[in-house]
């Protein structure tokens, strides 16, 4: 039930403790773990809204594994979200599209692996456009009295204990699933809380409107150019033509499409022909919400969850949102349209 529907207010670790509760055995690693990525969201959110003024824009002066420049706020993300997972001991290793590596940590005994994107769409974080921070979440599968190996980390998104993302935007949101249903939570500056907004968001079957950088058209499969120009045409009947919604920040473009619904493509193009989102913090954690949402998230084969990853920083193209929408990309990629 939707929190405008209530005459009270919850807030967010109110409601990590009832769902929490509603498990038997239960140790409350995984609902601290989601409290602490709060912390850092507020801590985060607090610097974005002020980065102007406290000079943390433009570059920092260096680049990513990824080869992409790092803004300054890029760094503070990331320094705060490893700050924020080190501190507990629940996290034995963590994996950040800023580190070439694997982040093992002192309490190498923890239950947790988590991935995280720190800062999602930096590169608009000079015109003030939406960001975010995307986080995915996976136990560990070697004995805890050991220390982990890269193989832990090296899972299908089907076995996420938990993922979700922060959208700093006109207002901050945290929006997150641990595979019953997705909730989202909306900070109240006033108070420094995140406040219950919906506790079963779900993803309408269809709607009108597609997000895609139109300027790779020329290198996309054959099935993709199709799909957007069938679109593209007039045909009152099935709503079309659909609407082109297109920021350039992932988290920004599925939060839309998660309330609107519609489809979000990033396909391979020539310049990325495994695909440019990276699986296992873009893609997977995304692709998990959008299905407990009731949508779809495929990598043009089958269900992007179900990909074995085989390295850390593994790029994938996907395409997710509302489930006819998904259905009928999948028609025109398998020729069958």
């Amino acid at each position: 039930m939707a929190q405008s529907k209530k005459n009270y207010l919850i807030t967010l670790e109110e409601y990590i403790i009832r769902s929490q509760n509603r498990f038997n055995g239960a140790t409350g690693e995984l609902s601290q773990l989601l409290r602490d990525i709060g912390l850092a969201a507020k801590i985060v959110s607090r610097e974005v809204n002020k980065a102007g003024i406290t000079n943390l824009l433009g570059q920092y002066g260096s680049q990513n594994v990824h080869g992409e420049s790092v803004k300054k706020l890029d760094v503070f993300a990331d320094d705060q979200i490893k700050s924020a997972l080190a501190r507990s001991g629940i996290v034995s290793m963590m994996i950040s599209e800023e580190s070439n590596e694997l982040i093992r940590l002192e309490s190498s005994s923890g239950k947790y692996i988590v991935f995280f994107d720190p800062l999602d769409g930096s590169s608009n974080i000079d015109v003030n456009v939406s960001v975010g921070t995307i986080f995915s979440i996976y136990r560990r599968k070697s004995p805890r009295n050991k220390s982990p190996k890269e193989s832990d980390a090296l899972q299908p998104g089907d076995s996420q204990a938990a993922a979700g993302y922060v959208l700093y935007g006109s207002s901050t949101m945290l929006v997150y699933t641990t595979g019953i249903g997705v909730s989202s939570f909306t900070l109240d500056p006033s108070i420094g809380e995140f406040m219950l907004s919906d506790d079963d968001i779900r993803i309408p079957e269809l709607h009108p409107q597609y997000s895609i950088n139109e300027g790779n058209a020329s290198g996309w499969p054959e099935g993709v150019r199709a799909y957007i120009d069938h679109i593209k045409k007039v045909d009152a009947g099935t709503m079309r033509p659909y609407s082109l919604r297109y920021i350039g920040s992932m988290v920004s473009d599925l939060h839309r499409t998660l309330l609107l619904g519609g489809i979000f493509l990033y396909p391979p193009n020539v310049s990325n022909p495994k695909g440019k989102l990276r699986l296992m913090y873009e893609c997977n954690p995304m692709g998990y919400i959008i299905e407990q949402a009731g949508g779809l998230a495929v990598d043009g084969k089958g269900r992007v969850l179900e990909v074995v990853p085989e390295s850390i920083h593994q790029t994938a193209p996907v395409y997710m949102g509302s489930r006819k929408n998904v259905e009928e990309l999948m028609e025109f990629l398998n020729g069958k349209k």
